[in-house]
């Protein structure tokens, strides 16, 4: 009797055997947490970039390490091809400092997400004010739950300097939110709950797949 495989590392094992079935099941388990991490920084781009990411890990994953997990794996291939958009964008100017550079900085990419609760309408936007890595390390620690070493894998850095920049990026969204806050009552209750509205967000967007 053939064993189920569970595991994104079955599934990769399987797949770089020569079973595609398994490689559609990792982009399966994976789609919707891909999809979220596009959404809020891409815009009407954001299919595209999608499915570009499949396609690079598809053509890529024989280089993941065996100590990686698959999907800081996956989530660092979509960062750099987010990345990748911004720069194309700036036709006479590919040089671009993601630690300084907001996604507002760089051109309009609308989010479609249309909320009822003026703390997750406030949590978006600030979110999009902050410079591009500290958007992205923040998404990946609050909507997927990341550790500081699967941050430090999707990243590409140190865990030590993603545990910096996170705490630095946690700064940067409390000063966002306050100037942007229309009422002191609207900042307060999105800070006394920041874990449930961010939780709420990631609702919005679908659940995370499974994980390993």
């Amino acid at each position: 009797m053939q064993m189920r495989m569970t595991t994104d590392h079955q599934l990769l094992a399987a797949w770089r055997a020569g079973d595609p079935n398994a490689g559609e099941k990792l982009f399966e388990r994976h789609y919707d947490a891909i999809a979220r991490f596009f959404h809020n920084k891409a815009g009407e781009q954001a299919p595209d970039l999608i499915q570009k990411t499949f396609l690079v890990c598809i053509e890529a994953h024989e280089k993941l390490r065996e100590d990686t997990r698959f999907r800081a794996f996956l989530f660092g291939i979509a960062r750099n091809v987010l990345y990748d958009h911004f720069r194309k964008r700036r036709r006479h100017d590919d040089r671009i400092d993601f630690g300084a550079r907001s996604v507002e900085d760089m051109g309009p990419t609308p989010t479609s997400m249309i909320a009822r609760e003026q703390e997750i309408q406030l949590l978006m936007h600030a979110l999009r004010k902050i410079p591009l890595d500290y958007q992205v390390i923040l998404e990946l620690y609050y909507w997927e739950s990341m550790s500081a070493r699967e941050l430090s894998e999707a990243l590409e850095i140190p865990e030590g300097t993603a545990r910096t920049r996170l705490r630095r990026a946690r700064q940067l969204l409390d000063r966002e939110l306050k100037r942007l806050a229309r009422s002191p009552h609207l900042l307060q209750s999105t800070i006394s709950d920041m874990e449930s509205w961010v939780s709420r967000i990631r609702g919005y967007f679908g659940t995370p797949g499974d994980r390993t």
